[in-house]
């Protein structure tokens, strides 16, 4: 979503439904699939173990969608320094860290790693769809000041997340004991909530084509308010530090959501010790299962159907920019009284952070605006982030009377080999504008 507080020219706007606005955003910090299939004369295995000792548990894979149901917005006709939105998207979001000690583990296994401590805490991530209700508010305080503030409706469909896990699994060498190793795992306290995954499993789990209609109806009456309920809002502003020099800044997102429908938790605390040359987890015989329910209980393995919070992922924007080059010659008054003149070319910097399970991730972009005719406007930005730090995207806005479209996308030099690009966005969207 947008500032609520940018500075708004136009009477009414109307998103065509459905077709508004499409999102979508993936990153990966740390790699990209070339490094795995690159024919550089090395196996995939010795491509694998480089890469896991390469990437650390801050690396990432992220992915964002947004869709567009509804949007539309009129300026008032009592106040008209007062401009009114609103309209509803559907959103997945999806951010999860490579478990750097686990996928060694997994990998390679423990026996080069004898007295090592592998971490749970590398265990971490969350996965949310849900739909979002809003209503704007927008008011031109005076001929410098723009502020906005947008109140949402959060109904989530699907949620799972994991994090702060702790505990160790070690394997040490006991030459005095029963066998030669012992598998330690310490203060073990491991817990994935899940909303909405229960009804989703008894679909995976039924070949019943009436049960999968039944999960879609379901999962339709969660995205129209039947879901998890959430709230949270938006605040904005534009601020002309004079004429031609603009600084925005907003915070999105600012919200949380109660979880108390369709909810497992499944937790794992405590601690356990095994000896044996190998994990006593062997898909035959009856020793597995005496090994499961042995660990089950020294573990205090739980599903669990208490409710739990989530705050929503916070985004925090701020932009600066110097517009030049006017339509008139500065002698008319060619534009409306107190809005932006009407300039075709624009230059500079916007900034983005967002929080994390773990930590904030960032961006920065520097970029050029030019309108080149009245139905055709281009942007094109230079940015630094996590995953990347020669990204340029391009925008193209065309306007033909009242019908706006536009495409925008990121990462643009990586389409010449996709398997290089460690990240990619494409945004597109038709609205009717007067």
């Amino acid at each position: 979503m947008s500032n609520p507080g940018t500075t708004i020219e136009f009477d009414y706007h109307a998103g065509v439904p459905l077709f508004s606005q499409f999102h979508i955003n993936a990153g990966l910090k740390g790699g990209s699939l070339y490094d795995i299939i690159a024919d550089d004369g090395r196996t995939v295995d010795e491509k694998i173990t480089a890469k896991l000792e390469e990437l650390s548990s801050d690396d990432y894979l992220t992915i964002n969608q947004q869709l567009e149901l509804l949007s539309f917005g009129w300026r008032s006709k009592k106040n008209p320094d007062t401009y009114f939105s609103g309209g509803m998207y559907e959103e997945f979001d999806f951010m999860g860290y490579f478990p750097k000690d686990l996928a060694v583990l997994a990998y390679e296994g423990n026996q080069e790693y004898l007295n090592q401590d592998f971490s749970f805490s590398d265990f971490a991530g969350t996965a949310e769809l849900l739909t979002v209700f809003h209503f704007g508010y927008t008011k031109q305080i005076d001929d410098r000041l723009t502020f906005g503030a947008r109140a949402k409706i959060y109904s989530s469909m699907f949620n799972v997340r994991s994090t702060k896990n702790k505990g160790t699994f070690t394997t040490i060498e006991t030459p005095d004991g029963n066998n030669i190793y012992r598998h330690i795992i310490s203060d073990a306290n491991v817990v994935v909530k899940t909303s909405g995954y229960a009804d989703l499993r008894e679909i995976n789990d039924s070949d019943s084509e009436e049960k999968a209609k039944e999960y879609k109806s379901t999962l339709l009456k969660k995205a129209f308010l039947g879901g998890n309920l959430g709230v949270g809002i938006d605040v904005g502003f534009s601020y002309k530090l004079e004429e031609q020099w603009i600084v925005t800044g907003s915070l999105t997102d600012f919200g949380l959501i109660v979880y108390n429908k369709d909810v497992e938790t499944y937790a794992a605390s405590g601690d356990y010790a095994f000896d044996g040359f190998e994990s006593p987890i062997q898909f035959t015989g009856s020793g597995p299962q005496d090994f499961l329910d042995d660990l089950k209980e020294s573990l205090s393995a739980d599903t669990l159907s208490t409710s739990y919070t989530a705050m929503r992922p916070l985004k925090l924007n701020g932009s600066i920019k110097h517009v030049f080059n006017r339509y008139d010659d500065g002698t008319c008054n060619c534009y409306v009284e107190g809005k932006t003149p009407p300039y075709t070319d624009a230059f500079g910097f916007q900034f983005f952070s967002q929080f994390r399970p773990k930590r904030p991730v960032f961006a920065g972009s520097f970029f050029y605006y030019k309108r080149w005719f009245n139905f055709l406007r281009t942007k094109i930005n230079y940015t630094i982030d996590e995953h990347s730090y020669y990204n340029v995207g391009l925008l193209v806005s065309t306007h033909f009377k009242p019908i706006n479209m536009y495409i925008a996308a990121d990462n643009l030099f990586a389409y010449s080999n996709v398997a290089k690009a460690r990240g990619a966005s494409l945004q597109l969207g038709i609205n009717v504008v007067f």
